[in-house]
């Protein structure tokens, strides 16, 4: 029996430093993206003695989302929805436009590896150096230092990364003093624990794999693409056939390509594929193999765009000789407008129903145990919890009120008069009691339709809910 193992070994990518003008684009994503994720959590924002002064902050304790001037409730959890389904939509919009460009340039996996990448590049030096250092059986005194340096950064950027999650859902300065000092919840260390193994483990080690294995997107994009979008390609009918580079030129050689089969682009490859084979799921078009090819063609005199952005339906008028047509062609079609337009829509509902929510807020729960009580004088009477939130950010006195067909009253617990004050952006849970004299038609009957107000006494504002009272009717 045959003891060859079926499965290959991995052989670790080591992307080749390039500079140009995509190159210069992910490092400025990559540094806007990184700061944002990092000092957003420091910033600051006024809203009032009794609410917390971080800008942005997921309160879970008091089941509170703030976002600047924005402070969405549990029962507005629509507005997250709201933003997924826009992200679901700019993602199938830019996938239809400009293929992977969200995997190429924002991707948390793929900012965090390139930062990783930069690192060991700092430490180990380009590709040619760090192929063989990993080749290198012996293990030196160099190799573990340069190995020892590298793993610590990576540990301290992990670790940057796993404490700046948790300060998103707590006050920033006070938690990083209870990390520090040892007083923080265990929940703290163990999120921090858990981001900083994972981010050492995917940036530094698992990279493309990542994309390659476990992202599903490279799965399903291509339902998302038609010939129309634009993608990096190469233009086979211009490079092939390939040859070295020949300082002289023989008229009886058969023609050659542009392509010199440098294998630039291939060594710049942060998931190690050749882009000239064709389009692949692997390939996360972070258009560095265009950079990497355009500076060869200038060194060797070539027209630069052998590698670009391309579409399949340019393909057979550029074999022709023909222009290809212009970008916003490609990007300001049907399939795209539809993407925005639904993306702009969902986008327009969420800034009204923003604009348009009340203040105040009241829910209604009948008491149902039991549904109906019957008093001493024979009249009927329910229970119902009332919870009243107060959204401003000082206290008010909310009148409460009923309307119904019905001839019924209302009762406040713990209230002589008809209203209660409630703390300044909280929720109050008041009990109310309702009573329908015995020979009335509520009393009797089975449901009658009910309505509870509340009525700010400052602003006015009044928000209601409608609910049913049981009567005798019901068979109890």
């Amino acid at each position: 029996m045959s003891s060859d193992s079926l499965y290959a070994a991995r052989e670790p990518v080591f992307p080749r430093r390039v500079s140009g003008r995509f190159r210069s684009l992910k490092w400025i994503i990559m540094a806007v993206t990184l700061g944002i994720y990092y000092i957003v959590p420091w910033l600051r924002w006024d809203r009032g003695p009794a609410l917390p002064d971080q800008a942005v902050l997921v309160d879970l304790a008091n089941r509170r989302f703030f976002f600047f001037f924005i402070e969405i409730w549990p029962h507005e959890f629509y507005f997250i929805a709201g933003l997924l389904i826009m992200a679901g939509l700019g993602l199938f919009l830019f996938t239809a436009a400009l293929g992977r460009v969200w995997c190429g340039y924002a991707c948390p996996q793929t900012v965090w590896t390139d930062l990783f990448i930069l690192v060991e590049r700092w430490i180990e030096g380009d590709r040619n150096a760090r192929l063989k250092l990993h080749r290198q059986k012996k293990w030196d005194l160099r190799k573990l230092r340069l190995r020892v340096t590298k793993i610590f950064a990576w540990i301290l950027i992990a670790l940057a990364t796993g404490g700046a999650w948790v300060f998103y859902f707590a006050d920033a300065p006070n938690l990083l003093r209870d990390l520090v000092t040892g007083q923080a919840h265990l929940i703290a260390y163990s999120t921090v624990g858990i981001l900083t193994a994972t981010t050492f483990f995917f940036g530094g080690f698992a990279r493309e794999q990542i994309c390659i294995y476990a992202c599903p997107w490279p799965r399903i994009q291509a339902a998302m693409m038609d010939e129309d979008t634009l993608t990096v390609g190469y233009r086979e009918w211009r490079g092939e056939p390939r040859g070295k580079l020949q300082k002289e030129v023989d008229p009886n050689a058969p023609p050659q390509g542009d392509c010199i089969n440098c294998m630039a682009c291939v060594n710049v490859c942060p998931t190690g594929i050749d882009i000239r084979d064709g389009q692949q799921m692997e390939c996360i078009t972070c258009a560095l193999c265009i950079d990497a090819c355009d500076d060869m063609m200038e060194k060797i005199g070539k027209p630069r765009g052998l590698i670009d952005y391309l579409a399949l339906s340019d393909e057979p008028l550029e074999r022709a000789g023909t222009p290809p047509r212009p970008i916003w062609k490609h990007v300001f079609r049907l399939r795209t407008m539809v993407y925005t337009g639904l993306w702009s829509l969902v986008g327009v509902l969420l800034i009204v129903a923003l604009l348009m929510r009340s203040d105040i807020d009241v829910t209604v729960a009948p008491v149902r145990n039991p549904t109906f009580v019957t008093l001493s004088d024979g009249s009927i009477r329910n229970t119902y919890e009332l919870r009243m939130r107060n959204k401003h950010g000082e206290e008010r006195r909310f009148e409460i009120g009923i309307e119904s067909s019905e001839a019924l009253s209302l009762s406040i617990e713990g209230s002589e008069d008809m209203s209660v004050t409630v703390d300044p952006d909280s929720m109050r849970l008041q009990r109310v009691y309702v009573v329908a004299p015995k020979t009335s038609q509520a009393a009797q009957g089975a449901l009658s339709d009910l309505t509870f107000w509340i009525e700010d006494s400052i602003s006015n504002e009044r928000a209601h809910k409608d609910t049913v009272f049981h009567g005798k009717g019901n068979g109890q």
